[in-house]
């Protein structure tokens, strides 16, 4: 799945910890949804979107400096109507392109994403229950359906060898009783599951994927529940089912949502490893440390000299000012990326993950198929971590239900 380009730089990075083997690129700030957990439709307002040429040139870019793995995201990517050229600009250069979407993109606009290039993909779901997602995703009805008609989509017009294809799911006070279904129903599909802890900001600080509802901080009698849950997940990963999260990683969770200080920087003096590992690009093809953090100067990804500036002591001097400030985060893929290029064991699970023989794809499953799967897992009597009071279960047309047990 990955070229040559990427093998190489993932190599460096795990023997020197200086090449960039990942990039997230905001492509737009437009979403069809307004998810709350995420303020990336305010936060990334106030830039425009690059052309397909400045894209090109971005690419050529990172193809001068071995970027490894690009992630297409934004908003939602598929509001792109160039987003095959996109997809082609980094593939065709050695790139390689992971497409994250929440699934609200039609056949015709899937094929036409993986013609173009595009194996790799993460659609966000974060319940088996369809009026809990639709009203996770503000409160849009039906888009639950929709994510999964995308799934479909993706298992039919992608290939079964060399693809891959995963669950990105935000661990919440909402959905914590439904996070072991997702993780079920991922596995008997064979798409892998990341967890995401929520992430809470204020209105003095927005940043791109936290939320401004301060009621969604976790209360302290509500953390042993996320403890027992995570503790529930790994002891599934370890039977077997397709999580993708390392052991230090979950363990961070615990410690993100007691509000206290992460493991997962330690090895770095407390910064994570921007721009050494990995950065961001905003809309607008200006490079940022993170999703959450911007530079005071303005540094275009589409400049010719931007491969010289990204090596320049200036930029790398005002990033660390800025990452050695920040408390931290925990959305999954600079976390995980510190992790597994730094810590010894934690690598050694990524080589056994991508060297083993990968899960089987029962591909293709039709949408019909997929609804059948949901609702067998989510109906089936399995114990389920809740928390007291706090059972919802919302059907297609948001009435509640109670047809599993929780404990």
């Amino acid at each position: 799945m990955f070229s040559s380009l990427a093998k190489t730089t993932l190599a460096r990075a795990a023997l020197l910890h200086d090449a960039p083997v990942y990039v997230q690129f905001y492509i737009t700030a437009r979403c069809n949804l307004t998810c709350k957990q995420c303020n990336i439709i305010y936060a990334n307002s106030d830039v425009r979107e690059c052309t397909i040429d400045e894209i090109k040139r971005i690419a050529d870019n990172f193809a001068r400096m071995k970027v490894a793995m690009v992630l297409l995201t934004g908003g939602e990517p598929f509001t792109r109507a160039d987003l095959p050229e996109i997809i082609h600009a980094f593939e065709s250069r050695g790139v390689h392109v992971r497409m994250q979407t929440n699934g609200l993109a039609s056949d015709e606009r899937i094929q036409a994403a993986i013609a173009a290039g595009g194996r790799d993909i993460s659609i966000s779901l974060d319940s088996l229950w369809p009026g809990n997602q639709d009203d996770i995703n503000g409160g849009f009805a039906r888009s639950w359906h929709e994510a999964l008609r995308a799934m479909a989509a993706f298992m039919k017009h992608l290939p079964a060898e060399g693809s891959f294809a995963s669950l990105g799911c935000v661990l919440q006070r909402d959905n914590l009783s439904d996070i072991e279904d997702v993780i079920r129903f991922g596995s008997a599909i064979g798409w892998f599951s990341s967890l995401v802890p929520i992430h809470v900001t204020t209105f003095d600080r927005p940043m791109n994927f936290r939320t401004f509802d301060q009621t969604k901080r976790w209360r302290p009698d509500e953390l042993p529940y996320v403890d027992a849950l995570i503790e529930r997940v790994r002891a599934m990963r370890r039977e077997g089912y397709l999580l993708y999260d390392s052991d230090q990683y979950l363990d961070d969770i615990k410690l993100f949502a007691a509000e206290r200080p992460t493991t997962w920087r330690r090895k770095n003096h407390g910064r994570c490893d921007s721009p050494n590992l990995y950065f961001a690009v905003l809309p607008n093809g200006t490079f940022a440390p993170c999703c959450d953090h911007r530079l005071a100067t303005s540094v275009s990804c589409a400049s010719p000299d931007f491969p010289r500036l990204y090596r320049d002591r200036l930029l790398r001097d005002e990033v660390a000012r800025i990452t050695g400030a920040c408390s931290g985060c925990m959305y999954g893929s600079y976390p995980e990326m510190t992790i597994s290029m730094r810590y010894l064991a934690a690598k050694w699970e990524r080589v056994k993950l991508f060297l083993a023989a990968p899960p089987k794809k029962p591909w293709p499953i039709t949408y019909e198929q997929l609804l059948a799967k949901a609702e067998a897992i989510r109906t089936t009597d399995h114990p389920r971590i809740a928390l007291p009071g706090h059972r919802r279960r919302l059907d297609a047309e948001g009435q509640p239900t109670e047809t599993a047990p929780l404990v």
